[in-house]
């Protein structure tokens, strides 16, 4: 991590899509040097880049299943891992360590659906009938701001970014659910060569995306980041709440956008209320933080668990059945 210039790894993992020119400019680096240095990260510390959808206006669900006993050999893991990747409903596949070994978030039109799935994987997969299953409500997602060497460049991002909750489906027309697809497909993919895939000019591409950005079904295309390599530790904390008012909870959620460690919080309904995934390169920070969560808040938390962070194989927001042209018929 010594060698890496955090900066560039910040601003490129929060926003893939960014020109070389504008990284030169606020990094006040030559773009030759740039170029260099950003495909150095590309090859090793920046994994799974995504398009962040926000599912939601395209009328689906999110549940995250956590999975025990998932592998019990490392053949049995590769088969599994291959199935659950390419599984059209399932967006996001991980490993935890703790009370749950394997973690997959499903997105569909409504949970008969998500139960459909769930019993198809349990009859080809036996050894995914042991498993919790918890509905996501609404993600917070904040930058990586703790790794900034430079903190004014935080400016450079939202303070947050809200996907899912209660919002109104829309329907997309051919050009848009064209442009999606191959962003799903390609979140880095030039201009041109979206323009040239979904037969549309380059004007055209550019006014799509910035209207969907614009009314928010876009929200923005990241990396995720090879946490071994830079010595990333992550956990997630799963709580559960109890007497909580809307001036408690707005109290709690200032907190956690405040707090430089914490990347994400997903409200849900299910065993637990909340789940937040804290990253820091120093574990004694993540101790402290945990701690100060826990003192705190000591009268909203009725239970407390937490689950540390092994491997990502897949990240998305967006489920792949979405384009189906039968989408239809497999919605129920």
């Amino acid at each position: 991590m010594q060698k890496t210039d955090k900066n560039l790894l910040v601003l490129a993992a929060e926003n893939s899509r960014y020109k070389i020119k504008h990284l030169s400019k606020k990094l006040n680096k030559s773009s030759q040097r740039l170029k260099y240095s950003l495909k150095q990260l590309e090859d090793n510390a920046l994994k799974h880049p995504h398009t962040i959808f926000d599912y939601s206006y395209f009328g689906l669900i999110l549940f995250r299943v956590y999975f025990k006993n998932s592998f019990i050999k490392e053949s049995d893991k590769k088969k599994i891992l291959g199935q659950l990747k390419d599984n059209q409903y399932i967006v996001s596949v991980y490993e935890l360590s703790g009370e749950f070994d394997l973690v997959i978030e499903i997105i569909a039109p409504n949970p008969s659906r998500i139960n459909k799935e769930l019993k198809n994987l349990s009859e080809f997969i036996p050894s995914l009938n042991n498993y919790t299953l918890i509905l996501n409500i609404v993600t917070h997602l904040y930058p990586r701001n703790y790794l900034l060497q430079n903190p004014q460049l935080s400016a450079e991002f939202e303070k947050q970014l809200i996907i899912g909750g209660d919002r109104p489906a829309i329907v997309f027309n051919s050009s848009e659910l064209s442009i999606m697809q191959s962003l799903l497909d390609s979140p880095k993919a030039r201009l041109t060569a979206l323009a040239n895939k979904t037969n549309l000019n380059i004007k055209t591409v550019i006014v799509i995306i910035k209207s969907l950005q614009k009314r928010k079904i876009i929200r923005g295309f990241k990396y995720s980041l090879n946490r071994n390599l830079l010595g990333i530790e992550k956990v997630r904390l799963f709580l559960k709440l109890h007497n909580i008012s809307k001036e408690k909870e707005e109290e709690l959620m200032d907190f956690f956008m405040a707090a430089k460690e914490i990347t994400q919080v997903n409200k849900t309904v299910g065993n637990w209320d909340m789940e937040i995934d804290i990253e820091s390169l120093d574990k004694s920070k993540i101790k402290l933080l945990i701690a100060q969560i826990r003192e705190q808040f000591k009268d909203i938390i009725s239970n407390f668990n937490r689950a540390e962070f092994d491997e990502y194989y897949k990240k998305s927001y967006l489920p792949k059945h979405v384009f189906s042209p039968d989408r239809n018929a497999i919605s129920t």
